[in-house]
């Protein structure tokens, strides 16, 4: 599990970003800087959803506490001054979670980090994408997948991951695993992966699936990588089912812009799935940077983290890890190869 980590110093975006972030009312950019309204006297953090002022009339500066040295008052709609408590908040909690035995209940956590319960769970939720106890089981589910290749029993790395019953760590390793702890262990022994490949004109895509759903999408793979990485399943010929996701799939490629909702079993961290659902909140034809992802999930500090877990996404286009770019504007890496990456990018664009 990535632990928590908050840089010193962040920096902040050229002005021309800090606007286009204003204008689109981003929210994963609040707390990286405030914008400043000469006309009104006011700062605002990006997402306020107050009229815009004219350009011209509208500076940027890194903080809050730089706004009010300069002679600015905050917003009274938006509140930029309690973006930082609010994610701060955030991180106390994911590491109060990390650092637990056992789930700690939400009013623990909130009375922890000093708010109300019930408006702690939707802040939680906004800022990660996932709720607290949400967090708690893909965190146990990923110290049961680390504890599930050390421990020679089974039994043993259920209570090592934090289980206090064997029935909720078989629940959240259906979800979280895509299959029981000793298929896991097993190398996917008795689960049934159905797959095949489907032409589209960026290559052919593996398109992969247990009974819950997709487990992989990847370009330039075939049976023998899907084999590699599930060494004891059984892997069978697409059925109608996975005939119509492929299709699906292929379309999705040739049109990146379609909203296509399909089901999925892919397992990873607490923090993998909170960027893959940052990911998949990226409107076709935009993009984010890497530092953007780890803001809008609640941990500015994560760069690198999160372009980890782009990295590891396992469904191409369908969790949009090539909507992503770096700081500089430049294509960054990309799995499947940049060709791709920009050909997705421009038909975004409809270009």
């Amino acid at each position: 599990m990535h632990q928590m980590t908050r840089p010193a110093t962040t920096t902040m975006p050229d002005p021309d970003a800090c606007w286009a972030a204003f204008l689109r009312r981003d929210r994963a950019m609040d707390g990286l800087f405030v914008g400043c309204v000469s006309t009104t006297g006011i700062y605002c953090k990006p997402s306020c959803a107050a009229r815009h002022p004219r350009r011209d009339n509208m500076s940027f500066l890194p903080d809050p506490a730089a706004a009010r040295a300069a002679g600015f008052r905050a917003c009274l709609r938006c509140r930029p001054d309690e973006v930082g408590r609010d994610r701060l908040a955030v991180e106390a909690a994911i590491a109060m979670i990390e650092a637990a035995e056992e789930a700690p209940q939400l009013d623990a956590i909130a009375a922890h980090v000093g708010y109300a319960p019930h408006h702690f769970h939707r802040l939680f939720k906004r800022e990660t994408g996932m709720t607290p106890a949400g967090w708690s089981r893909a965190l146990r589910a990923e110290r049961l997948k680390r504890a599930l290749g050390e421990q020679a029993r089974i039994t043993d790395a259920i209570y090592d991951a934090g289980y206090a019953a064997p029935s909720r760590a078989y629940a959240d390793a259906q979800r979280h695993l895509g299959m029981t702890p000793s298929a896991w262990k097993d190398g996917g022994r008795g689960v049934t992966i159905r797959w095949r490949t489907a032409d589209t004109s960026l290559g052919p895509v593996l398109v992969a699936a247990t009974a819950k759903g997709l487990c992989r999408i990847s370009f330039g793979e075939g049976e023998a990588d899907l084999r590699a990485r599930f060494p004891h399943a059984r892997l069978c010929p697409a059925d109608a089912a996975l005939d119509a996701m492929a299709g699906h799939v292929a379309a999705l490629v040739e049109d990146p812009r379609a909203d296509v909702t399909l089901p999925t079993d892919v397992e990873g961290t607490a923090f993998q799935q909170a960027v893959w659902t940052a990911l998949r909140a990226i409107p076709p034809g935009e993009t984010r940077s890497y530092g953007d992802i780890a803001a809008a999930i609640g941990r500015p500090g994560a760069m690198r983290a999160a372009g980890s877990a782009c990295g590891d996404n396992r469904l191409a286009v369908l969790i949009p890890c090539h909507r992503v770019l770096r700081s500089d504007g430049a294509l960054g890496g990309y799995a499947w190869g940049l060709d791709r990456k920009q050909a997705l990018l421009a038909r975004e664009k409809g270009k």
